[in-house]
C-alpha cells in the first residue's frame, strides 16, 4: 500500500475536517477525538467537493459527516450513505506516524 503525508493533526480542528489532494484527487480528512477518517471529498448528490466542511456528529451511534449542501449523511469508517443504501463515496486508510497523517493512495473496498 502507498502512503502520502497529507498533514498534522494539529492541521485538523477537534471535530471537524480539511481537505487535501492526493494523487489528484480531494480527500476530506476528519479528526474525532483521537481517531482520523479519510473520504472522498466529493458530495455525489450536489456534484460539488464539499464534505471536508460538512458537520461531524453521529447517527444511531455512526459517527458520520452531513453534506453541507443538501445534508445527506455519510459514515466517516465507510463512506456509505445513511439516506440512501444505493449511495457512498470512497473510504481511504488512514494511520499516524506520531502527528503526521498519512493516507493510502488506494480507496478501502466498499462496505
Amino acid at each position: 500500500m502507498n502512503w502520502t503525508a497529507v498533514c498534522s493533526t494539529n492541521d485538523i480542528p477537534p471535530n471537524a475536517g480539511v481537505c487535501a489532494l492526493v494523487d489528484g484527487k480531494q480527500i476530506a480528512i476528519f479528526k474525532i477525538d483521537n481517531a482520523v477518517f479519510a473520504l472522498d471529498n466529493f458530495d455525489p448528490f450536489s456534484g460539488a467537493n464539499v464534505l471536508s466542511r460538512g458537520i461531524v456528529g453521529s447517527l444511531e451511534g455512526e459517527l458520520v459527516v452531513a453534506s453541507p449542501i443538501y445534508k445527506q449523511h455519510f459514515a466517516l469508517a465507510t463512506g456509505r450513505c445513511i439516506e440512501d443504501e444505493n449511495e457512498s463515496i470512497a473510504a481511504y486508510n488512514v494511520k499516524l506516524d506520531g502527528d503526521t497523517v498519512l493516507i493510502a493512495a488506494e480507496a478501502q473496498a466498499a462496505a
